[in-house]
């Protein structure tokens, strides 16, 4: 129940007015993203290489309703994918479509991506489009098949706890598409997604190892050990080389887990997301893990009580 209502709370807008006014929320968030700005998400970057991890960079946003701000966010790509080139480190970059205009119109949305993605494949830099919620699947995968086989350098995600994921899977194994699997952090009716964890990673199990079987370079997202256990159990048992897939991993989440990977030599790779945009993001990784919610009310509460300044935390 607390997960729900945090997923629900995640699309509240005068929520999120509430809780990213308070300097208490924004320490709480830094936890989970890497800053404001690509400056901060690039020392992430470079202290996640020293310890042999990878990364992928998410400009949070999503949800953009005029062709404006679609063309701002495609603007904020572009520079990011120049400062990752100026910085000389390597990294990946995740997007969501809905950032770059899919609700405002469609062709707007692909012209910004295939913008971003020309720009990346010239600096041999990779790009995955985000899943967001079961009303943009069938959207986001209509339009990475469009454009996949002019850009080799994107790839796409599913989510296991919808049902229509194994179809999905399948087909993308076909177009030999680079998939990352992960579990699904949205808020979604039982008529269309399983509702009981135990559904969800048995869900996960068979596309995972699908996937790891005849799959393009997957990539395992998961901080669950057993499902990290069984991927390990079953690219050994069935001889695929480290080398043909990865994990992922999201910021901030099980960094002891994500260092010890990558010291035994699997490949690891940490999503690091960064900007203002921060509030939808972390409420979700809340869900994830309900008891946070009472670290983060508990300081919320101690800044906002009577003679101390929700903008500073100093008293008047």
């Amino acid at each position: 129940m607390t997960r729900r209502i945090l997923l629900f709370a995640a699309d509240l807008r005068w929520m999120r007015m509430l809780i990213t006014r308070y300097r208490a929320s924004r320490s709480f968030a830094w936890r989970f993203i890497a800053g404001e700005s690509s400056k901060t998400a690039l020392h992430a970057v470079h202290d996640l290489h020293e310890r042999g991890i990878t990364a992928t960079l998410d400009l949070l946003g999503e949800s953009v309703h005029d062709a404006e701000q679609a063309h701002a966010a495609t603007a904020q790509y572009l520079a990011l994918l120049d400062d990752i080139r100026r910085s000389g480190m390597r990294s990946h970059v995740s997007l969501k479509l809905t950032q770059l205009g899919m609700d405002v119109d469609e062709r707007l949305c692909q012209d910004n991506l295939e913008l971003i993605l020309t720009r990346a494949a010239a600096q041999d830099t990779f790009v995955r489009i985000d899943m967001e919620s079961s009303a943009y699947t069938q959207r986001t995968l209509d339009l990475f098949r469009s454009i996949q086989p002019r850009f080799e350098n994107c790839g796409v995600v599913i989510q296991s706890y919808l049902y229509r994921s194994e179809k999905d899977v399948e087909d993308l194994i076909c177009c030999g598409a680079r998939v990352r699997l992960c579990k699904g952090a949205y808020l979604e009716p039982p008529e269309i997604a399983y509702q009981r964890k135990g559904d969800v990673d048995a869900s996960y199990a068979r596309l995972m190892k699908r996937l790891l079987s005849d799959g393009n370079n997957p990539a395992i997202a998961t901080h669950d050990p057993r499902m990290i256990d069984l991927a390990l159990e079953f690219t050994q048992h069935n001889g695929i080389p480290d080398s043909a897939w990865e994990f992922q991993m999201l910021y901030g989440i099980r960094r002891d887990k994500q260092e010890r990977l990558a010291a035994a030599g699997y490949n690891v790779r940490c999503y690091i997301p960064f900007g203002n945009e921060w509030y939808a993001y972390v409420m979700r990784r809340m869900a994830e893990r309900p008891a946070n919610i009472m670290f983060l009310l508990r300081n919320v509460l101690r800044e906002a009580r009577p003679g101390v300044s929700s903008a500073s935390g100093k008293a008047r």
